[in-house]
């Protein structure tokens, strides 16, 4: 029995010895943290997904108190999350357009994918890829086995009545995990007012890259979008076309001209046109300057006109007129 207590009483001093050493510890090398980061920290989402660059949430809010990162970077947190740094932070809050999502193919579905075998190994896209380039006969297309999916926080990503991995716009934050998860960098965050896309991303020449699309709309590399866009803003990249989003204005000409329709516009049939307001017009030729197609004629002060057979429903005019002379219907 003397044993027992006296093993009981060892272990309770030793306890006390090792806990006052602690709280003498943790008061000696106590490290001030700047209120401003905690509150920060508190307003961010919490999810850690690294769309602001830094490893995690709390090490974004180190940044914006202590080296004056900007506060717009991060995509989960959306408007609220800037408006709550920029009262903490007492600077102007600066919105930044939000990114979605897009995957750059069609196929990876149960009705539109060549097969060279069927796969049945560990249920990852990494792990499809190292077998023979993965089951897809497209060696550049989805192996479909949900990677997206798996590393999606926000349940923006789910399959289709086809087995087709389909982005949910409302959802997505534009984190980029999706992007980072997939083997075969189908995905690619865009900007949310852009809705022209091209959905391949084969670079099998002509023939070969149809002959291996199930969908059959496969990139052919042929230029006519290249050729038609009026702002230069695809070019092919290895007999791939691929958008500059910088640059495009979402006319969906290319759209219109692509032989194998790779290219998808949601605005066909749908898209406004430009009128001039002619009692705001004051003539001052800035929008007949910008237009790409030369849609906009008129003389210096005068009111203008636009042609709308010419019109490609852009947006430029009424986004650079000064007067608000422009509307789109």
């Amino acid at each position: 029995m003397s044993i027992i207590l006296f093993a009981v009483a060892t272990l309770g001093a030793l306890g006390l010895i090792y806990g006052l050493g602690l709280a003498l510890a943790s008061k000696k090398f106590h490290v001030d943290v700047d209120p401003k980061i905690e509150k920060i920290s508190k307003g961010l989402p919490g999810v850690n997904c690294g769309a602001c660059g830094y490893p995690g949430c709390f090490a974004y809010a180190e940044a914006i108190a202590g080296k004056g990162e900007e506060i717009n970077k991060c995509a989960p947190g959306g408007e609220d999350t800037i408006k709550h740094i920029s009262e903490i932070m007492g600077i102007k809050a600066s919105m930044k357009e939000r990114n979605i999502a897009v995957i750059h193919c069609r196929s990876g579905g149960k009705n539109n994918t060549f097969l060279r075998y069927y796969y049945q190994g560990i249920a990852t896209c990494k792990a499809a890829i190292l077998v023979t380039n993965g089951p897809n006969l497209c060696n550049y297309g989805c192996v479909f086995q949900n990677d997206c999916i798996v590393a999606c926080n926000f349940d923006a990503i789910h399959l289709d009545d086809n087995g087709m991995r389909i982005i949910d716009k409302e959802k997505c934050t534009g984190c980029g995990a999706c992007v980072k998860a997939c083997p075969r960098n189908l995905i690619e965050l865009v900007p949310v007012s852009k809705k022209v896309h091209i959905l391949c991303t084969s670079h099998d020449k002509g023939a070969e890259a149809k002959k291996r699309c199930g969908n059959k709309t496969a990139c052919i590399g042929c230029g006519l979008c290249v050729k038609k866009c009026p702002v230069e803003a695809i070019e092919l990249q290895d007999d791939l076309a691929v958008i500059n989003y910088d640059k495009c204005v979402s006319c969906g000409l290319c759209a219109e001209v692509c032989p194998t329709k790779s290219i998808i516009d949601p605005l066909a049939g749908k898209r406004k046109i430009a009128f001039i307001i002619e009692e705001n017009c004051i003539g001052c030729t800035i929008c007949a300057k910008k237009c790409p197609v030369d849609a906009i004629s008129g003389e210096v002060k005068k009111v203008h006109k636009i042609d709308p057979e010419k019109c490609i429903g852009c947006e430029i005019c009424f986004a650079v007129c000064p007067k608000e002379a422009i509307e789109m219907r």
